[in-house]
């Protein structure tokens, strides 16, 4: 897979490439982000470089699959990452995974999250035969829950305390399912 694109969209979800090293650096030293689940430890552009060139792209094996969100900024071709997509604990033989999306703070409500999901619903659909995803969504994050939900995810529990925060505090989330 090198890319997963429509003709109805402005993005394309692709592997990371070295020239993403800069980027996922300060989106994943990004301490807002922290409170939402990304890892409370900074990393350095050597793990992160280290991280793309192991970069596998297997998800039966590996049960994980993280996809940049590149936005097309010309007919030429050009584009810029504007994010990320994930998906984890992917579970072939039961058909689900849970999905995680994060798109840089300058490029957010512009409908790339909805594009991305899309396109990561139709890939999912097709080429894993996944047939229901899941995403935990902090209970705080009302602009997360409003894509889902607007997406066509439903809202099934709200697990209590499920999120540690970096300062100690727990935060309920959400759980949100879609048979797809």
């Amino acid at each position: 897979m090198s890319q997963i694109s429509s003709p109805t969209t402005t993005i394309r979800l692709r592997a990371p490439e070295p020239s993403d090293v800069d980027c996922m650096y300060l989106w994943e030293n990004n301490p807002e982000m922290w409170r939402y689940g990304f890892s409370p430890a900074p990393l350095s552009r050597h793990q992160i470089w280290e991280y793309i060139q192991r970069y596998d792209a297997d998800p039966i094996a590996d049960r994980q699959l993280r996809l940049m969100i590149a936005e097309l900024i010309s007919c030429t071709g050009n584009e810029r990452s504007v994010g990320t997509v994930d998906l984890y604990n992917i579970d072939i033989r039961n058909r689900h995974a849970f999905i995680g999306i994060m798109i840089a703070k300058e490029h957010r409500r512009r409908g790339l999250a909805m594009q991305a999901l899309a396109l990561l619903i139709q890939y999912c659909r097709c080429n894993l035969g996944i047939e229901q995803l899941a995403a935990t969504v902090a209970a705080d994050n009302k602009p997360s829950l409003d894509l889902f939900i607007k997406a066509g995810f439903k809202q099934i529990a709200v697990i209590p305390r499920w999120i540690c925060r970096p300062d100690g505090v727990r935060a309920d989330a959400h759980l949100l399912t879609i048979m797809i």
